[in-house]
């Protein structure tokens, strides 16, 4: 699912796109996308974004009528910009916004449908489709860890609640505890004052980082690959391969459809984290630490 930097990303593309020129026409190609009937997504026709926002992981796009269109790309939702008039092509495009200079198409790859439309009258219907998340570039160290010792938590849950959080998920959250040290299950209630220092600071940089490169990139060229899984992350994505701090190799959870990855020497003093699956076939035959993870392996 595209986060913070991603979305951050294509807030920038879009700007120099969209901003100012008429929207010419719209062609919703799954009536299932849209989640609102009215106003009628007709009446954004002729009118000019006049502004961009993110809100979460969505994209809300302020027209000079006072609307607002807010759309969710949820896991496999992607933005491109295409020629004018672009065909629609096959069932994963579902809609075109078509302006002057080009088209700005949205896909959904997969079977399921989750990505998801709206267009509220004005401002306060944005209110419906905010998670309520503190934006952690405007919030103090300790509004920050009242929001996530909230309820005792585990790090990795709490960084990607988007009640608790706005705009991390998976990929990031993996990024932002490497950088901070600390155990993706490791609980909120149980952090050092040192610890949450460790850990405002890794996510305000972590996601600076990331967003200051996507949207130089965007300056460039449209994003057309938006991906989790990106050059130069230190353990999102990495299973196996070499930890860029201390060498060791990148270990992995995985639960339901997403996964953590983690350095067990970084991270969780050399201990292996139980995968769930795999944890319940090997019983006390699962490895706590590295060295006998290899051992097993060598059977």
């Amino acid at each position: 699912m595209p986060e913070l930097p991603d979305i951050a990303a294509y807030i920038a593309a879009l700007e120099s796109r969209i901003v100012g020129r008429p929207l010419e026409k719209v062609r919703l190609a799954s009536p299932f996308l849209l989640r609102t009937a009215e106003p009628v997504i007709g009446t954004i026709e002729g009118r000019s974004p006049r502004s961009l926002r993110r809100i979460g992981k969505r994209i809300a796009i302020e027209f000079d009528s006072g609307a607002w269109l807010v759309l969710h790309l949820m896991i496999a939702g992607r933005l491109h910009w295409k020629p004018k008039g672009a065909k629609l092509a096959g069932r994963n495009s579902l809609v075109a916004f078509d302006f002057p200079n080009g088209s700005l198409v949205l896909t959904e790859a997969g079977s399921k449908r989750r990505a998801s439309l709206h267009l509220f009258r004005d401002e306060r219907g944005l209110e419906s489709v905010d998670p309520g998340g503190i934006d952690v570039f405007s919030a103090s160290l300790e509004e920050f860890r009242r929001a996530l010792i909230a309820e005792n938590r585990t790090l990795k849950r709490a960084l990607t609640d988007p009640r608790i959080l706005t705009g991390i998920g998976n990929a990031y959250s993996d990024e932002i505890l490497h950088s901070a040290k600390l155990s993706p299950i490791q609980l909120t209630h149980k952090l050092t004052g040192e610890q949450w220092k460790e850990l405002f600071s890794a996510t305000r940089t972590t996601l600076q980082i990331w967003t200051h490169r996507l949207t130089q990139e965007a300056g460039k060229s449209f994003p057309e690959k938006v991906t989790a899984f990106r050059e130069g992350m230190a353990v999102h994505g990495r299973y196996g391969q070499p930890c860029p701090r201390c060498g060791g190799p990148v270990q992995r959870i995985r639960y339901a459809d997403n996964g953590t990855n983690y350095c067990p020497e970084c991270q969780t003093g050399g201990k292996l984290l139980a995968d769930r699956a795999l944890s319940r076939l090997l019983g006390v035959d699962w490895p706590r630490t590295l060295e006998e993870l290899e051992t097993l392996k060598r059977r």
